[in-house]
């Protein structure tokens, strides 16, 4: 099980991520993230390695990159989050 205390909720996730909880939700909708772990009641809980995803989705959509563009690039694994390019 994951340590609960490194987890953030949706809206402490956004806003490390630096984008609105809207944003987050949206992302979590068209499939460009999931969710660390879901709680039993439902509440969706998000990791430091999430965050950064969020932060990656947000540049590159900033850059130009559509949303369903970025999907697409994550579904066949072309984004490397450890640190390489």
């Amino acid at each position: 099980m994951n340590e609960t205390g490194k987890l953030a909720s949706i809206g402490t996730a956004a806003k490390k991520a630096g984008i609105s909880r809207q944003s987050l939700q949206y992302y979590l909708m068209v499939g460009l993230l999931e969710p660390t772990e879901i709680t039993p009641t439902g509440r969706r809980l998000f990791d430091q390695k999430c965050v950064e995803r969020i932060k990656l989705i947000k540049k590159l959509n900033d850059s130009g990159y559509p949303l369903r563009a970025i999907r697409e690039l994550f579904m066949e694994g072309r984004t490397d989050l450890k640190g390489g390019k």
